[in-house]
């Protein structure tokens, strides 16, 4: 059973020492409508435990795409603000359900492990596909990252670990004196948030002053480490088997144009000495994990610089990751030499819209037989997820966009946004 409990790691952080103005607003309503993602997961035999049902129209089109063969399972308690396992726990007719599928071969399988999963194993009696929720924390964290990249003899970014506030100031000093932006993270931070980039002595001179208002010894976990300009960020997945054995998924990349972030694109072509580096990485790094406890599905954060070298560990995922949703949907519905960029749409609606709507928009742009060149929806509970009824909200639809070249798949990206764009601003 699938349970796609996006942002875990806000889970892990709980308690953890925080940068002063690190916290960006985000949209929890959004974030735990991605759940429906988990919906492409699922192969027939599997099911999935969603916040709601899913919308007929949408759930109309993934079947005739054949996407989505699972069965799914929805809490019939629902708060927006709520994760899908803390909904699960508040729900009293699902919980029952999930009992009678206690038969010993029926496995819990979330994104990622938290207490709260483990409390819906332990209420349900459905084992956990995967670690303790204290092993995951621990590998989670970008300290642990960036000491297992030195314990291994990998290359890092220039940098260090600061366990107290007052090991930041000696640190920032050293990294800027060597000229360019530093990069300030929180060990548990999440999806880009608890993170400060300093620019400068005068970046430095502000966070450390409010930071130090802490005490010296106050606690700070945090990774400081250079900026490296111009480079291309990659992610690449593996899966650790609970005997050890260490299997490399796939490798994506960041699309920016203009510097805007535009989605991650597939498949990618590394230079021969860095796909070795690479590979060489998933080995090490997949054996440490397993060695740490860890087993299951992971995801790092690697970098490519402009001249071919390669950082292949910035951070590990101990988690389902966007690659891990997007895989199967590759094995299926991309043809051996085109190319796909996984996309996120971000609208501004005045009101909710239906997903015939969004058909509509897209017109022949909407994938809707596989092998072909378009755009495969592979989330549609995010668009309306914030709607309030009293004006625009943020709104969110993800998808696939697939064609013969990586610029054509660009293309499809830039045209659909363009059309939901016009159907989401366009319309009172």
């Amino acid at each position: 059973m699938f349970l796609n409990n996006f942002e875990v790691e806000r889970s892990w952080a709980v308690g953890e020492p925080k940068l002063p103005g690190a916290g960006i607003s985000f949209a929890g309503t959004t974030v735990n409508r991605m759940e429906e993602m988990g919906a492409l997961l699922a192969d027939t035999g599997d099911l999935v435990l969603l916040k709601a049902p899913m919308d007929a129209a949408f759930t109309d089109y993934l079947g005739g795409l054949g996407a989505a063969a699972g069965q799914v399972l929805a809490a019939e308690r629902s708060t927006p603000e709520h994760t899908v396992t803390e909904d699960a726990l508040d729900s009293p007719e699902l919980l029952g359900r999930l009992r009678a599928l206690a038969d010993g071969r029926t496995y819990l399988m979330p994104l990622g492990i938290s207490p709260a999963e483990e409390a819906l194993a332990k209420e349900t009696g459905l084992p956990l596909a995967g670690p303790s929720a204290q092993v995951c924390k621990h590998v989670n964290g970008k300290i642990f990252s960036r000491r297992l990249v030195e314990r291994l003899g990998l290359r890092a970014v220039p940098g260090a670990v600061c366990e107290t506030v007052g090991e930041l100031r000696g640190t920032l000093e050293a990294l800027l004196a060597g000229g360019g932006r530093v990069v300030v993270k929180e060990s548990l931070g999440v999806s880009g948030r608890g993170m400060v980039q300093v620019r400068d002595e005068r970046g430095a001179a502000r966070l450390l002053r409010l930071i130090e208002r802490r005490g010296a010894d106050a606690p700070a976990r945090l990774v400081v480490e250079s900026w490296i300009e111009g480079a291309q960020d990659l992610n690449y997945q593996l899966v650790v088997g609970s005997g050890g054995q260490v299997r490399f998924e796939t490798v994506k990349a960041a699309v920016l144009r203009e510097g805007v972030h535009q989605g991650h694109r597939f498949p990618v072509e590394l230079p021969a000495t860095a796909e070795a580096e690479l590979r060489t990485a998933v080995e090490l790094i997949g054996a440490a994990l397993f060695e740490e406890g860890y087993h299951g599905v992971v995801g790092v954060d690697a970098m490519l610089t402009a001249d071919g070298t390669l950082y292949p560990c910035l951070e590990i995922n101990a988690r389902f990751n966007m690659s891990t949703y997007q895989s199967r949907i590759a094995e299926r519905f991309i043809p051996a030499g085109h190319h796909a960029i996984a996309a996120t749409f971000g609208l501004r609606p005045s009101r909710p819209h239906t997903f015939p709507e969004v058909a509509d928009a897209l017109g022949e742009l909407l994938l809707r037989t596989p092998g072909r060149s378009g755009v495969l929806i592979n989330n549609f509970a995010t668009l309306n997820a914030a709607a309030t009824g009293t004006g625009s909200f943020h709104g969110r639809l993800y998808g696939i966009c697939v064609a013969p070249t990586a610029e054509a798949a660009l293309t499809v990206r830039d045209t659909a946004e363009h059309r939901l764009r016009e159907l989401t601003e366009g319309q009172a």
